[in-house]
């Protein structure tokens, strides 16, 4: 799209905000209204960013970003080699993200995309790396990049544990499930990678806030739907929020765990199980109580402290 033109032509009302003819041709989700997702575009007005948000230019670089965290952050990522041809680590963690390196990928496009990148039309578009990287990481995690068959079997897994039988079995297939495909999904190592980053960069961590804010929304509501088909409830002084951070936190350290050091076991992948399973049981069990006069009504604290200070506790074979 010309430039000038943008800034010159005076549509009408009934044509202002017309998707690009080019639009249609893209693949799914490039070819969705993006406007939700990137808010970081620069434009000053709100039909000025719905417009630049789904012009095919926009879409190509957002196609060459996904394209670059594929290409380095794995699975199978590649890795420039020392002299021995061993890997080598790259201290710049996001410097495949630059803005030079951008632009220099989107001549690699499908051919249904623009593929001529230029730094300077990617600076129209988004004013800093910092901007860029923020809507990146909004479109890799917009749900409309999920994995075909993830919402059917999300609905499976979520009547499986509020109304299932074997509710521990569900829950040790569900965080394998959830924990293996994370590892090996490349939005997902994006959003840990740049929270080891984003340190400073207020722009990068109110994206990585926002979308944990919606990513946990879901499962809160998830939690609270099984808390109350099983007659459950937190303990005093704990929330509903306090359980959905502690799940996502223990999920994306044994996630990061299981791509540093895949021999530790956190994942068995032979067994369909993994640590995360045990960790969720635990919590469940730490977190919740019966919801009627069998809860011990006991904060967290209090109900760890009677445990260890009950003489029975130090003594093998004592009662439980």
């Amino acid at each position: 799209m010309d430039a000038t033109a943008t800034a010159t032509a005076t549509p009408g009302p009934a044509t202002a905000l017309e998707p690009h003819p080019r639009k249609r041709h893209l693949p799914f989700p490039y070819d969705q209204d993006l406007s939700p997702v990137l808010r970081h575009l620069n434009r000053r007005t709100a039909a000025g960013r719905r417009r630049l948000a789904n012009d095919p230019h926009t879409a190509a670089y957002l196609a060459a970003g996904m394209r670059l965290v594929e290409q380095h952050l794995g699975p199978g990522a590649a890795r420039a080699t020392t002299v021995r041809g061993r890997y080598r680590v790259e201290r710049a963690v996001l410097a495949f993200l630059s803005q030079r390196a951008v632009a220099a990928e989107v001549a690699n496009n499908p051919s249904v995309f623009p593929r001529r990148g230029v730094v300077s039309t990617l600076r129209t578009q988004w004013r800093t790396q910092s901007d860029y990287v923020a809507d990146l990481i909004n479109f890799a995690m917009w749900p409309m990049n999920y994995r075909p068959g993830y919402v059917e079997q999300r609905a499976v897994d979520t009547e499986r544990l509020v109304t299932g039988e074997d509710f521990v079995r569900t829950v040790h297939e569900t965080a394998y499930r959830h924990t293996a495909e994370g590892a090996r999904t490349p939005s997902v190592r994006l959003s840990l990678a740049l929270m080891a980053v984003a340190d400073g960069d207020d722009t990068v961590q109110r994206a990585l806030a926002d979308t944990y804010r919606g990513y946990l929304s879901s499962w809160k509501e998830l939690y609270a739907d099984v808390i109350g088909a099983r007659n459950l409830r937190l303990r005093p002084g704990l929330t509903l929020d306090d359980l959905a951070n502690a799940l996502s936190a223990a999920t994306d350290g044994i996630i990061l765990r299981s791509i540093g050091d895949p021999g530790s076991g956190v994942l068995d992948h032979d067994r369909c199980r993994s640590l995360m399973g045990t960790v969720s049981l635990a919590l469940i069990h730490g977190f919740l109580e019966p919801a009627d006069d069998a809860g011990e009504g006991l904060t967290l604290e209090q109900a760890v402290e009677a445990r260890m200070s009950s003489p029975s506790a130090a003594r093998p074979g004592g009662p439980r």
